[in-house]
């Protein structure tokens, strides 16, 4: 489409009499049905798009030019809490099944037709090229239609996806249902206490003490309690005198913890392990990785629920982003306790629902033939999505089509300390137990740029990125790898490379 523009600001489109159409008149055209060119579709799940919408479309504009279609949705798949968030008035399409279908799959799909076949009207030909990039929720619908519709999209940019979405929202009621003994509760004032334990065993795997736990699979490895691995007791170091608590109060690094506790933390940090198999065979939710925030997005809690020990008379029910995929998805009552649920009664519908909304076939085949690209980008200290199964299905991806295949369409990269905005810095405290300052980490790099040169120029990324921030540069290193430490300054990525675990 070299020469003419598409203004997408806002997620409309410009409206023109008939005669003024490329081409002349409108004329009867049917819905496009093939792989679509030109075309740049963008979920994020931050809200902020939606108060700028025009500051995205303009910078692509600069870089791209006038030759590339852009559209995105005005509406930001559930940034603002209302795609799969907190309770609210409207909150009855969560126990509808068509709309739960629209928002797992069935909207990618329509909206992409739909926009094809008002584009190719308003200009009279299709564009050459089809993008998809996508954010956390909108990284997860990136995969959904790399696996469901691969003949759609050219490339994609898939960023910090939720990728087993059912049991992303389940899993922090898991965490309370688990707490509902008051012995097993875990207060956000062990967070010190549990940050210096990780960074204790973690800090020093990259072959540096410096705040960064850069070898995120071996700390995984050290803290997922239910492997089953002989004598695995990642907090015996932390564990009160006599399993008693004389100063629950205490908020420093010293705090100890029970041994209710520590099974808490041991469901958090291992894998949780289905009693059947979902869609697509997964048998685990690989919860979360060890992070120097462990109290992010809610993973402590700081009072008490109805249900639980110890909860008064009034309490609140628990609430969390995801909740409406307890309640109204699986429950099927919006007016439900969330901590009410149990895997056998909801085992059917827990499949149900998993084949609809969970990103997780691991056959990504039929876009690899037809000369797909994908790149993803995860940070395996992320609080709200699952770094997890997140992780566990970049392995099962390479497990199901080999790396010599997957490296030939796909870069899967992890960024070892980042959240989920893929930002980082360093912790105030290293392995040690030495204070030191925050330093934020250089975590900047042009994905999109990558995706397009792989695209439209057979350019391959590397597996290996730099990235910057100021005079700093880092590493981002392709699954299982990480930087691991050689020499030199600790914020130049001439110090460190990328090696297995």
């Amino acid at each position: 489409m070299r020469g003419r523009r598409f203004d997408g600001a806002g997620g409309q489109v410009a409206q023109r009499p008939p005669d003024q159409l490329p081409g002349g008149p409108a004329r009867e055209l049917e819905p496009p049905r093939c792989p679509a060119r030109g075309w740049w579709h963008e979920r994020r799940h931050s809200p902020v798009d939606r108060r700028r919408p025009g500051t995205r479309l303009r910078s692509l504009r600069q870089r791209l030019g006038p030759s590339v279609v852009v559209w995105r949705p005005a509406w930001g798949s559930g940034g603002d809490g209302r795609g799969a968030g907190a309770a609210g008035p409207d909150n009855d399409w969560a126990t509808n099944d068509e709309a739960i279908k629209n928002l797992a799959y069935l909207q990618l799909k329509k909206t992409h037709d739909a926009a094809f076949f008002i584009v190719e009207r308003v200009y009279g030909e299709r564009p050459r090229f089809s993008y998809f990039v996508g954010t956390s929720q909108g990284g997860r619908e990136g995969l959904t239609v790399v696996q469901r519709y691969p003949a759609d999209y050219d490339g994609v940019v898939s960023i910090v996806p939720i990728v087993n979405f059912t049991t992303l929202m389940l899993a922090p009621e898991l965490i309370r249902i688990h707490e509902k003994p008051l012995a097993n509760w875990v207060p956000p004032a062990k967070t010190a206490a549990i940050r210096a334990e990780f960074l204790r065993q973690c800090d020093n795997l990259d072959g540096l003490v410096d705040g960064v736990i850069n070898n995120y699979m071996a700390c995984r490895a050290i803290f997922a309690a239910t492997t089953g691995k002989g004598d695995h007791r990642p907090w015996a170091a932390r564990r009160c005198p006599n399993n008693v608590d004389a100063n629950p109060a205490d908020t420093t690094a010293a705090a100890c913890l029970t041994d209710g506790q520590i099974s808490t933390l041991g469901l958090i940090y291992s894998p949780y392990r289905f009693p059947a198999p979902l869609a697509h065979g997964v048998s685990q939710f690989g919860m979360w990785v060890p992070t120097i925030d462990p109290s992010g997005s809610g993973l402590l809690a700081g009072m008490r629920f109805q249900g639980q020990e110890g909860a008064a008379a009034d309490a609140a029910r628990h609430a969390h982003l995801g909740v409406l995929g307890v309640t109204g998805w699986m429950q099927r009552d919006l007016s439900a306790n969330p901590l009410d649920f149990t895997e056998a009664a909801y085992a059917q519908r827990r499949q149900q629902l998993s084949e609809w909304a969970d990103a997780t076939d691991p056959d990504l085949g039929a876009f690899y033939a037809r000369g797909g690209k994908l790149v993803s980008a995860i940070s395996a200290q992320d609080t709200l999505a699952s770094p997890g199964a997140q992780l566990d299905y970049y392995q099962s991806v390479l497990d199901k089509m080999g790396r010599q295949k997957v490296d030939a369409f796909a870069r899967l990269y992890v960024l070892p300390q980042g959240n989920h905005g893929m930002t980082a810095s360093t912790a105030t405290v290293d392995g040690s137990g030495k204070e030191i300052p925050a330093v934020r980490l250089p975590t900047t790099w042009n994905r999109f740029a990558l995706l397009v040169d792989w695209v439209e120029r057979n350019t391959p990324p590397g597996k290996t990125i730099t990235m910057t921030g100021g005079d700093q540069t880092m590493l981002l290193c392709s699954y299982p790898a990480y930087p691991k430490y050689k020499a030199g300054p600790p914020l130049q990525a001439t110090s460190y490379s990328c090696v297995d675990r």
